[in-house]
Order: structure tokens, then C-alpha cells, then sequence
């Protein structure tokens, strides 16, 4: 094993990643410490072994009814007359030959009808030798099992070491494993072959739990196996746990073994792996105080260590160091390491040199430093390296498509995928124009780092066909762009795409119609949906709800509502809770109260699948086309399903239960409201409002002392609300007093505010103070909006001046504003109460006329 292990480099090393490790030795090493035990350790269990049995004289009869293994299928000479020892040789001599396995199986039946195989484990031996040959583990189950009542607690490790070493063999772990619990069960005590067989299986499975339970075993019985200490090692470095791979070289102390060379190389792989180094140094100058001459393996595992931690100048002195000194020639795996070293330290002109070197000696670079050294060049070099770099993978064997998604991924981090196109010649270039993975990969790269004409061309130069993984392939491309924000890129991409107007593709004109509605480009999304439309694709859901909403965004909310229609007269479509949600915010802007309250009743029927959001949005939506107890009862259901209503739901809730003056339930509102965090301006305001209207002075004047305790300034709404039901209650001077109020916190007034003053000093006759309101409206900047107009017409009706109210009219239109039919119903009064009857008549027959 030695022997062989000197001649190629420890296998599992390089596998093992090497980690910076935190934490500090946990036991002071003392590599001098390890030490021959008088008892006899054996390196390597011997695998090549005859099993043989050790048998008392007496031993019970083996039972004659015992099933046969396998019916004989060939006829081998036998006579009665044989003696166990010659029919074992007969035995013996039929084994060597795999081809006549049923003439053994045959001639093993013979043995046992004549009374051959009692107290005979040569026989037994041979033959379980022959079933794990077969694979028949059911047979040699069986025959272990009659070997047991046979030969009792003189069953010997050999019978279980076959069938484990032909595991072995097959690497087949579960079975081993298997073989193994059954020698414990039989009371069986494994040996040095035993342990050296199922570590080394467990070690190539990386099979942690069993190699533990199989060391603790190996421990338990007092077996010095050197193999297993290593196998145990590894698998520790492998899993990356450090400290119990250190914890099983203390126990090699402890247990005194004096390591061979597989020992050290594992231990100082081990410790390189952590970053340990000095603790590595020291296992490697033990190493060879122990006899051990200079090893290449030993060295280039430190070297990788070296690397890994970023001590290269160690490394450079200890690569130096073996050709000056100690006359060792680096062989590959030395060069691969100094290569990737070098290049994790950033260092550009060693790593090429060292790359150069190895293959003027004829070895081969890994796919790591090939990977090491074009993200080097892409760095700091020029585009002849990496096109020779890019050739050298070739030659080692690499995949196509595996060196282009290389040669993006580095450029990328680079920052430098424009030098892509330029490198990508040749065979290259080829192979993507024929390879639809690489061709999506590579143009997927362009249009993210906004190559779109780079992409265009490898587009149109592809000489696969596949329509339907291309329309795939440009959607995608476009949903890139767009969810990158590089809008102008995914119209240009489906601009120059190849289309079908018989039978457009669905998925690519919906996001077309969601990417113009984001720009801005209406007219371009409508065109693209009535193409749709006209071609006969069916839409779906998806489609719709993208339709929707475009037209939302365009304000074209009766285009919007018609989409709606045809939504509803599809039975096979189920709106989802976002299109649900679209369709109640769109009909409640359109104030369709009627197809509110029809949708609401329709959806209402299941609310089990209600959530949250939908609870909200059928609150606010639905407050003006539902019955106040409807409304109450769906908030109350939501509440006890245990779902928080938003600040805008309660504000909505608030409003609809103050207009219908329940204002016990508008306290309980609010405190609910106040607990959850969920009161703001906008939550005073409607209170202060409904408490207004309602001539409820000392609740209204409360709540706006509780807003002002709450941290809340009062707010120009709650003032229009205190101004407008203290002057229709006639209140003059508690009014007088707000409007001070106001002034002195500096809260400008608005339209609201200006009507509300005009409309009050109108009711009193106060055509002085109107003016002086008009005038003050005018210096502030404000014109007088359709509600100023009727309230001064109204007002002017009052006082007598119904010229003047006539004359509003000529200023309306001379100013854009259009008359409603209240401007109307007030110039009428006002004539009406100054006694111009004829007049009002007129105007009655001209809004008659205009059909107010």
C-alpha cells in the first residue's frame, strides 16, 4: 500500500476545500508523542486472504431439510466415496473458474446430501466466496445464517469479511453496512481487515455517520487500523469539520499509532485545509524526522494551503526550495497550484508565467486555471490571450457552450461583456448559431448589459429553427429589458422581431401593451390590442387584467369598463383578486353604483376566500353602493377573521357611519382605529365633518381638541368643516372666531373655504362682506371655480341684485366655466324672489331646452 501510495498523489486532498478557520487548537500538539504500542498494528488490511474457519470437535449435526441455495443445472462427477478434504479440493478447483459457478453451486448441493459439509468451513468458505461473486446476497444470507446454527459463537470475522470485501469492491455501501450490523449481531468481532475495508468504503461514499459508527467500533475493540485513522480524517475535511478532524489526530496520539505516510499526508492536508499553516509546518518537519523522505504530495498540499490563505510569497519560497535543495521536480499538480494561487492573490504576470511553464513541460492546466487565468486576462490582459486561452480549453476537452458561459460569467464581473463579441469568432461564433442554449445565453447576456444590436445580429445569423422556443426566447429578451427599466430596448427588440399578424403570440403582445402603457405610448398599446382582438387569439385573464389597466392608466375609463364587459360574458373566465380589485376601483371612479352592488352579491356568495386586501378594497369601493348594516357586517366579518383593516378602510367606515349619525359606533371606530395605530389627519377630519353636519357643536369642537393632543395641526378640512356648520347654524361669532383661528395659524384658505364664507355672508345679506370675500379671493391668486358662481348668484338672488346675478352667467362662459344645472336652478330662484317671473320662465324653458 505504501508502495502504491508514493506512486500517485493522495486522491481525496485535492477534493477537500480549504477554508480560513477560526477557531484555535484545542489540544497542544506533539507530534514526537506518537509512539509503537507493544501490540502488533497493521498498516492496511490484506484483502487477498482464504477465509478460514476454526471448529471444535464437536459441533451439532447440520440439519438435512435445509432449502437448497440454487437447484443444480449441470452434473459434476461426485462419489460417496470422497473425503471432505478431497471434495473441498474438488470444490476449490471449480471456484477458480467464474464460467462453472453452477457446477460449484452443483457439486456444493452433492456435498451437503452426502453429509460432507458438517463441521467443513472450507466448503462453506468457498461457496459464500462463489455467492458474492454471483451477487446473490439472499443465498449468502441464507448460508451465513446456516453457518451460524452450524458452528454458534465459533463463527469467525472471515465469513463476514468476504461478502463485506465483495462490497468492497462494488462500492456498495448500504450492503456493507448491512453485513457489518449483522457480524455485531452475531456476536462477531471484527479485525484490522474488517475496519480497513468498511472505512475505505465509507471514504469513497463520503458516508460520515457509518464511518463514525464504524471507527467508534474499531476504538471499542482495541484495533490499531492506520487506514481507518485516515479515512476518518478526510471525511472530517471533506464535511469541513475541523475540530473533530483534529480531535482523531489527537486520538492517534492517544492511541499511540505511529503514522505511515497515508497518516502524515492526511494530517497535513488537514491542517492546510484549515489555514492552519505553522500547525501544517510542523506536521511536515515531524514527517520527516519520522523517515520520510521529501514527498510531492506533502509539498504540494502545503503549497495549496499557502495559496488558499494568500501566503504566496511562502509558497513561492517553498516551490523554490524544492528544485535548489531538495532536487524535487514540481510535477502538474504543483504548477495547477501555483497557478490558482497566484491568481486568487490578483498577481497577473506570475500566474501567466507559471501557466506558461507548466505547459512547456507537457502537463495539463485544470478547468480552474483556465477559469483563474481568463478572468486574469479579461482584467489586465489583452483579446490574443484570451483567444489562445480560449483555444487551450478547447484542447483540454471542454464543451463548447461550458467556455462560453466561462467567458461571460468572467466578463461580466469584469464589467466588459462589449470585448464578448470580438473574442467570440470561429468555431465559437458557429457553434452558437447552431446551439439554441448557447445562442439564448449569449444574447439573454447582450441585451442585459444593453448590446441589443449584438443580439439583433446573432438573431438573425442562427441557423437553428425551432418557432416556438424562439418566440420564447424574444419574450424573454423582452421581459429583460423590461424588467431592467431599458424600455426603449424591448420596443426595439420586438420592432425587428419576426411576427405573425394571422397569429400573433399572446404572451409577447400583452407585455408589449404593459411596456407602451409604461411609456406612455397609449395609441401604440390600443393598435397592439385590437390586432389581438381582430385576430382571434382568445384572451385570458392575464390579458385582460394588462388591457384593464392600460386603459386605466390612459384615463379612458369607459374603454376600460367595455374591456370589463367582455370579461364578464366569458364564463370561462374566473377574475382573480387583482382583476376583482381593478373592476371595483373602475366602476366606483365611473360611480356605477348599480354594478358596485351586482359585483359585490356575486363575489359575496364564497367569501371564504377573502383575504385582507380584498376585504379593504370591497369596503372602500362598495361604502356608496351598499346598505350601511351590508357594509357593517362585512367590516365586522373582517375584524373577527382576524384581518387589520387599512387607515383608509376605517377613514371610508368613519365617513358612511357618520352620515348615517351612528355615532356610538363612530367612537367604538375610533378607539379601534387609535389602538391599532391607524388614526391620521384624515380620520379627524371626517369626524370633525359628520359631527358638524350634524350640529353636534361640543363633540365636533372636542374632537378637534383631541387631534391637537394627538400631535395633529388642525388641518384646513376640519376648519371648512367648523366654518361651514357654524354659519349655516347661524353662529356668526363663534364663525367670526374660527376664521381668526385660521388666520393666526397661518392655514391658507381654499376654494372650499372662500364658497363656504360667500355662501354663509349671502344667507345673512351681507353683500359688503361677499365682496370683500370676492376681492380677498381674487389677491390670493384663486379665480372663482362653478361653485363659487352658484354660491354668488344665490347670494345676489338674496340681496335683490338680480341683474348683477344675470351678469354671472356672461362671466361664466367668458371665463370657460359651463353653467350646471344649479346655476341655473339658482338664477331662477333669485328671480322668483325678486318677483321677475317672465324672466324665470324664460330661463325654465332654456334649460328645458338644453335638457338640465
Amino acid at each position: 500500500m505504501k508502495k502504491c501510495f508514493q506512486q500517485q498523489r493522495l486522491q481525496p486532498l485535492p477534493s477537500c476545500q480549504i477554508l480560513p478557520f477560526s477557531g484555535g487548537l484545542q489540544f497542544q500538539l506533539s507530534f514526537s508523542a506518537f509512539k509503537a504500542k507493544k501490540r502488533v498494528s497493521v498498516p492496511e488490511a490484506k484483502l487477498n486472504y482464504k477465509p478460514q474457519l476454526r471448529v471444535s470437535k464437536r459441533a451439532p449435526k447440520q440439519s438435512r431439510d435445509h432449502p437448497k441455495l440454487l437447484s443444480p443445472d449441470a452434473d459434476v462427477d461426485f462419489s460417496s466415496e470422497l473425503s471432505a478434504a478431497q471434495c473441498n479440493g474438488i470444490l476449490k478447483r471449480l471456484e477458480e473458474n467464474a464460467e462453472d459457478d453452477a457446477k460449484t453451486l452443483s457439486f456444493f448441493e452433492k456435498m451437503r446430501e452426502t453429509g460432507k459439509l458438517e463441521r467443513n468451513a472450507g466448503a462453506y468458505s468457498v461457496m459464500l466466496r462463489v455467492l458474492s461473486r454471483r451477487g446473490d446476497w439472499e443465498g449468502a444470507e441464507k448460508l451465513i445464517s446456516e453457518m451460524k446454527v452450524s458452528f454458534g459463537s465459533e463463527l469467525s470475522f472471515n465469513v463476514f469479511n468476504t461478502v463485506i470485501y465483495a462490497c468492497c469492491k462494488r462500492n456498495m455501501v448500504k450492503l456493507g453496512t448491512k453485513w457489518f450490523r449483522m457480524m455485531l449481531d452475531c456476536g462477531v468481532a471484527p479485525n484490522v481487515a474488517t475496519i480497513g475495508m468498511l472505512m475505505g468504503l465509507y471514504r469513497k461514499g463520503w458516508n460520515l455517520e457509518e464511518a463514525e459508527f464504524a471507527f467508534s467500533q474499531m476504538r471499542g475493540f482495541g484495533i490499531v487500523c492506520e487506514s481507518a485513522y485516515s479515512s476518518m480524517i478526510i471525511i472530517y475535511t471533506r464535511f469541513r469539520l475541523y475540530e473533530k478532524a483534529l480531535g482523531v489526530i489527537e486520538l492517534m496520539r492517544k492511541d499511540e499509532v505511529v503514522p505511515n505516510l497515508e497518516n502524515w499526508l492526511v494530517m497535513l492536508n488537514a491542517y492546510s485545509q484549515q489555514g492552519k499553516l505553522e500547525d501544517a509546518e510542523r506536521v511536515l518537519e515531524a514527517m520527516q524526522k519520522a523517515g520520510f523522505s521529501a514527498n510531492i504530495i506533502a509539498f504540494n498540499t502545503m503549497i495549496t494551503g499557502y495559496g488558499k490563505a494568500g501566503e504566496m510569497d511562502s509558497a513561492q519560497r517553498l516551490f523554490t526550495r524544492m528544485q535548489q535543495s531538495l532536487q524535487l521536480d514540481p510535477d502538474e499538480t504543483t504548477y495547477r497550484s501555483m497557478i490558482e494561487g497566484w491568481g486568487r492573490a490578483d498577481n497577473y504576470e506570475y500566474a501567466t508565467r507559471y501557466y506558461k511553464e507548466l505547459k512547456e513541460l507537457g502537463f495539463k492546466p485544470s478547468s480552474s486555471n483556465l477559469f483563474t487565468l481568463i478572468k486574469l486576462e479579461a482584467k489586465y490582459g489583452d483579446d490574443e490571450a484570451v483567444v489562445e486561452i480560449l483555444d487551450d480549453m478547447v484542447e483540454c476537452g471542454c464543451q463548447y457552450s461550458s467556455i462560453i458561459g466561462t467567458l461571460l460569467h468572467v466578463y461580466e464581473s469584469a464589467g466588459k461583456v462589449h470585448k464578448v463579441p470580438h473574442l467570440l469568432k470561429g468555431v465559437f461564433y458557429q457553434h452558437v448559431l447552431v446551439n439554441q442554449s448557447s445562442c439564448s445565453t449569449l444574447v439573454m447576456a447582450y441585451v442585459k448589459h444593453r448590446l441589443v444590436d449584438d443580439a439583433l445580429k446573432v438573431l438573425n445569423d442562427k441557423k437553428w429553427r425551432d418557432p416556438r422556443y424562439e418566440d420564447n426566447l424574444y419574450h424573454l429578451l423582452i421581459c429583460s429589458g423590461k424588467e431592467a427599466g431599458f424600455l426603449d430596448d424591448a420596443v426595439k427588440i420586438y420592432t425587428q422581431m419576426p411576427k405573425c399578424d394571422d397569429n400573433p403570440n399572446l404572451h409577447i403582445a400583452c407585455t408589449m401593451i404593459d411596456i407602451y402603457s409604461v411609456m406612455g405610448l397609449f395609441k401604440d398599446a390600443e393598435v397592439l390590442y385590437l390586432k389581438l382582438k381582430s385576430s382571434g387569439v382568445v384572451l385570458d385573464m392575464i390579458a385582460f387584467s394588462i388591457v384593464i389597466r392600460m386603459y386605466v392608466k390612459a384615463g379612458s375609463l369607459n374603454d376600460a369598463c367595455a374591456v370589463l364587459d367582455a370579461v364578464q360574458k366569458r364564463s370561462d373566465i374566473v377574475p382573480d383578486k387583482f382583476l376583482l380589485c381593478d373592476m371595483l376601483r373602475i366602476y366606483q371612479r365611473c360611480n356605477m353604483v348599480d354594478k358596485l352592488s351586482d359585483l359585490y352579491y356575486k363575489i359575496s356568495k364564497n367569501r371564504e376566500d377573502f383575504d385582507q386586501e380584498l376585504y379593504n378594497c370591497v369596503i372602500n369601493c362598495c361604502a356608496q353602493a351598499l346598505p350601511v348594516d351590508e357594509l357593517s357586517r362585512l367590516f365586522d366579518e373582517m375584524i373577527q377573521r382576524e384581518f387589520v383593516p387599512s387607515t383608509i378602510t376605517f377613514n371610508v367606515m368613519l365617513d358612511v357611519l357618520g352620515k348615517a349619525k351612528l355615532f356610538k359606533k363612530v367612537r367604538r371606530l375610533y378607539f379601534m382605529a387609535k389602538k391599532e395605530g391607524l388614526v391620521d389627519v384624515i380620520t379627524y377630519n371626517t369626524i370633525i365633518a359628520a359631527y358638524g353636519k350634524n350640529k353636534d357643536f361640543d363633540n365636533m369642537s372636542l374632537t378637534v381638541q383631541k387631534m391637537e393632543f394627538d400631535g395633529f395641526s388642525v388641518s384646513l378640512e376640519a376648519y371648512n368643516s367648523m366654518l361651514d356648520a357654524y354659519g349655516k347654524n347661524g353662529q356668526m361669532e363663534t364663525f367670526r372666531s374660527v376664521l381668526q383661528r385660521m388666520k393666526d395659524s397661518n392655514c391658507a384658505s381654499d376654494h372650499y373655504t372662500y364658497n363656504t364664507m360667500i355662501n354663509i355672508y349671502g344667507e345673512q345679506g351681507w353683500i359688503d362682506e361677499v365682496a370683500n370675500v370676492l376681492a380677498e379671493l381674487k389677491e390670493c391668486g384663486l379665480r372663482p371655480d362653478l361653485c363659487s358662481y352658484n354660491t354668488l348668484i344665490k347670494a345676489y338672488g338674496i340681496a335683490g341684485m338680480v341683474e348683477e346675478a344675470v351678469g354671472l352667467i356672461k362671466e361664466m362662459r367668458k371665463n370657460g366655466i359651463e353653467p350646471d344645472k344649479k346655476t341655473y336652478t339658482n338664477l331662477i330662484t333669485a328671480l322668483r324672489r325678486n318677483d321677475n317671473f317672465l324672466e324665470a320662465v324664460k330661463w325654465s324653458l332654456w334649460m328645458k331646452q338644453m335638457k338640465l
